[in-house]
């Protein structure tokens, strides 16, 4: 049996990914590079914000200095206004609970971005003291140091990571840890071909895990 569950954060508690990607869209529009949101979720799910940047730029996006600063405050405007929990997600941290299996989340996100999504739905409390950012410890996904801290912290020999994203599934593997896929708004193909075991729905995962 695994002996630690390290839940990525957004698109996997809490569906903030379309929510967030919402806002890119019609910020980079502002800068001249005019995306549809598919083809947003498809470049920038699961990077960091330099990295969007970055990528935005190259695509001919002409973005200010301070843009990473300007988009955090619209993102955060936006999920102020709500942002729901991915379904299943309560019961899978009950069940979790009952067999004593400790978690974590492990996010490229800010701990701001946590605090006001994880806090409108009552997980803040479950996850504060074991949350892990990419912003605190100075690299994100698809490095594994994030990943490999954690397991360090809870003395895992057993950890098992639950991701969305491209990048979140080469930090696992790299890290050589089980993954389990969560493909919500696709077949997860993308997820499969990294090393992923694909699933769409959070009330598979209690016989993934095997309890």
């Amino acid at each position: 049996m695994h002996d630690l569950v390290i839940f990525d954060c957004d698109g996997v508690l809490v569906d903030s990914e379309v929510v967030s990607n919402q806002v890119l869209v019609s910020n980079l529009a502002r800068y001249g590079l005019n995306l549809t949101l598919q083809e947003c979720m498809s470049l920038f799910v699961g990077g960091t914000m330099v990295g969007v940047r970055d990528k935005a730029r190259d695509l001919g996006a002409a973005l200010p200095d301070n843009w990473i600063d300007e988009v955090y405050a619209e993102t955060y405007d936006r999920l102020r206004l709500g942002v729901p929990l991915v379904a299943g997600v309560s019961q899978l941290l009950d069940r979790l609970d009952q067999q004593d299996i400790p978690y974590c989340v492990a996010s490229n996100g800010s701990p701001d971005k946590m605090q006001i999504t994880l806090g409108q739905n009552g997980l803040w409390d479950r996850f504060k003291g074991v949350m892990y950012s990419a912003h605190v410890l100075g690299t994100g996904k698809p490095d594994p140091a994030m990943f490999l801290k954690a397991a360090e912290r809870f003395g895992s020999a057993r950890p098992v990571v639950i991701e969305d994203s491209e990048n979140g599934v080469t930090a696992a593997i790299r890290a050589q840890m089980r993954c389990l896929g969560f493909a919500a708004h696709d077949d997860g193909a993308r997820l499969a071909v990294l090393g992923a075991e694909v699933f769409s729905d959070m009330a598979e995962v209690p016989e993934l895990l095997g309890i």
